[in-house]
């Protein structure tokens, strides 16, 4: 990682990095574009600005302090992406996927945020999803905690306009509150034990308990399947997905998932 601090922006140099293939892909959903390879966005109440291409990004008006407490770790600067995209080209399938979206990488986004976020995308679209949170952290003034949701209601919820999702956050809340699911744990445990405390969750199942296992814990052997991946595994992996990559599997999730959910609208 290489960056430098210049008039109260951080100016970051990091050629495994796109904006578009990372912030408009439904990894997260605190992003708008405002400009052609820039963002505005927030991690829980952080926000930030980011601008750039080409391996040179300006992230406005944050100091060094919250650049490396905050955004390094956000957006993976700590781990290799060319050394990770070399091992999946030993597969011809992902090594398409990796040439088509080179700037991909893992958003490490904050549990709670990641567990919220991902339980409105249920059977949902990314325009909707960032509205319901939009409006979730607006009545709030910042991005709620638990707690704070934990005594709400459907009824006081109804300006989200989030439909039956607002029960399955009202159990979240609730649970994670009472320490009944404990989100600590939840990082602490290995993959399966973490997958099924999770699914303790309404409104949680396979699918979503990967989405947040991946971008909320970290854990990358974490795999979503939806029906993009479903395509791909049906199409490219009949036999199951190579075992050698297992233990980043979830990373390379996302390079086929952007790859054949942009081919397949001829993107």
């Amino acid at each position: 990682m290489e960056y430098k601090v210049s008039s109260g922006d951080i100016i970051l140099y990091e050629n495994d990095l796109e904006l578009d293939d990372v912030l408009d892909t439904g990894q997260a959903f605190r992003w708008n574009k405002i400009g052609d390879n820039h963002y505005v966005g927030a991690s829980l109440d952080t926000p930030l600005e980011i601008m750039g291409t080409g391996g040179e990004f300006i992230l406005k008006n944050t100091d060094e302090e919250t650049f490396l407490k905050v955004w390094a770790g956000y957006f993976d600067l700590g781990t290799d992406y060319s050394e990770l995209r070399n091992e999946y080209s030993k597969d011809p399938t992902l090594r398409s996927a990796c040439e088509f979206s080179g700037g991909i990488r893992l958003l490490r986004q904050d549990s709670w945020e990641a567990l919220v976020s991902f339980i409105f995308s249920s059977n949902n679209n990314i325009t909707r999803i960032k509205g319901i949170i939009s409006r979730l952290s607006e009545h709030y003034g910042h991005f709620p905690t638990p707690k704070e949701i934990a005594v709400e209601s459907p009824e006081s919820l109804g300006y989200l306009r989030s439909g039956f999702r607002a029960g399955y956050i009202l159990d979240a809340a609730g649970k994670v509150a009472s320490g009944e699911v404990d989100l600590e744990n939840v990082r602490k445990t290995d993959y399966e034990a973490a997958k099924k405390e999770l699914m303790r969750i309404k409104g949680v199942g396979p699918k979503v308990a990967d989405c947040v296992l991946l971008s909320g814990f970290g854990k990358t052997e974490a795999f979503p399947v939806d029906v993009w991946m479903k395509r791909v595994l049906e199409t490219y992996y009949p036999d199951g997905f190579p075992e050698a990559f297992y233990g980043t599997r979830g990373i390379a999730q996302l390079y086929l998932f952007n790859y054949i959910r942009k081919k397949g609208k001829g993107e």
